[in-house]
């Protein structure tokens, strides 16, 4: 696993490949255009209300609503189910920041339990243990776009009668079981951050899955005013009427973000053609020993929103990194456990010894993936991991 001069010297020949690179869908610059020709660039302008009528048409959820980004849509997620101070949330330790802030930012805790080593999800075989008469929801991740068992987490909450608000940032346009996932439980919160799938710069979306909380979700979006039944001629004015904040995006984004759903099935399927062959090239090298590759369930439909590979040890994990970035190539690892960084360690409780989670921070290495690679670009990503592992 040594780096000769023959691959450094190669890879000079080569340009250099990012982890992610924005991709500009066809109509972009038209629908911005159009856009700044209404003079309406405030948040639920034409385009918010083209981009809703989109997400509620292709997930079947009761409401869509756009956000400035996929952490408000968690936030205002807190809101509808008034999560306060002394409440407790159980949520995978292995996820950013966005999802234990939500809890936080309503004076409530969040509970760090550990992930299964197969999926990189919450492990659902421990959730159980962690509740306590506090409990008042939890937040499964869905990681890499592959589906936490959502089954069963929704039985567990409904035995105790918890709020289930699945974290989908990275899952949009991926299925459990046929259903899309954001539309499995009350609430489902999308990501249109630049490095996600489909993309507005900065973006989010909450569904809105059990029509009690449609009316109350706008409210609260809308700085607590029914400003949006005063749009739509159902009052004659507007006023504010519950506790709520600005979640809303510029309609610019949502011009971006509409270009990009409409072409969401091609760009996914890109996606798609990429992922799988990085798995078929590093399959000789998991049998090998070498490392493990991702593990998709057989109910799951994911959207290749990453490839990632675990590594036997933190060093490998440390010289594989800096191999590729010598030869042009920039890899990742990925989140810092939360229960172990500063703010987890201040605002949340861990339940349970985490290893797994710990594990795979140290172990795990992402790979670039977006839909404008060519090739070349993955021929040469594949040669250079296959000749670190074999040399």
């Amino acid at each position: 696993m040594k780096t000769s001069s023959a691959q450094k010297q190669s890879s000079f020949q080569e340009e250099f490949i990012p982890f992610v690179k924005p991709y500009l869908s066809k109509n972009t610059l038209n629908y911005l255009a159009q856009s700044l020709e209404t003079n309406q660039i405030q948040g639920d302008g034409i385009f918010t209300k083209k981009c809703h009528q989109f997400l509620e048409d292709s997930t079947k959820t009761q409401k869509a609503l756009l956000t400035h980004s996929g952490t408000a849509a968690l936030e205002l997620a807190t809101l509808l189910i008034d999560l306060k101070e002394g409440d407790e949330v159980i949520i995978p330790s292995y996820t950013f920041s966005s999802t234990a802030n939500a809890v936080v930012l309503r004076g409530a805790t969040p509970i760090f339990i550990d992930i299964r080593e197969d999926t990189l999800n919450l492990n659902e075989n421990l959730i159980e243990g962690a509740i306590t008469p506090k409990t008042k929801a939890i937040f499964p991740v869905h990681y890499a776009g592959v589906s936490a068992n959502m089954e069963q987490i929704n039985k567990i909450a409904q035995s105790y009668n918890l709020f289930v608000i699945e974290d989908a940032a990275q899952g949009v346009g991926a299925f459990y079981k046929g259903k899309p996932l954001g539309t499995l439980g009350h609430f489902g919160a999308y990501s249109f951050h630049a490095t996600k799938n489909i993309i507005s710069g900065e973006g989010g979306a909450l569904l809105i899955n059990y029509e009690e909380f449609t009316e109350l979700a706008e409210i609260m979006r809308e700085k607590g005013t029914n400003r949006s039944q005063f749009i739509r001629g159902e009052v004659d004015k507007y006023t504010w009427e519950e506790k709520g904040s600005s979640f809303l995006p510029s309609d610019l984004t949502a011009a971006m973000l509409l270009s990009q759903l409409e072409e969401m099935n091609d760009i996914n399927k890109n996606r798609m053609s990429i992922w799988n062959t990085y798995h078929s090239s590093f399959e000789s090298l998991e049998k090998e020993g070498y490392l493990t590759r991702p593990f998709i369930p057989l109910d799951c439909l994911h959207n290749a929103h990453l490839y990632y590979v675990i590594v036997k040890t933190p060093m490998i994990r440390e010289n594989l990194l800096k191999f590729m970035k010598e030869n042009g190539v920039q890899c990742t690892s990925h989140y810092v456990p939360l229960h172990s960084a500063p703010a987890g360690v201040k605002y949340g409780k861990s339940f349970g010894d985490l290893h797994i989670t710990n594990k795979i921070a140290d172990q795990i290495v992402r790979f670039p993936l977006w839909p404008q690679m060519t090739s070349d670009n993955l021929a040469h990503i594949t040669r250079l991991i296959t000749s670190f592992f074999r040399c």
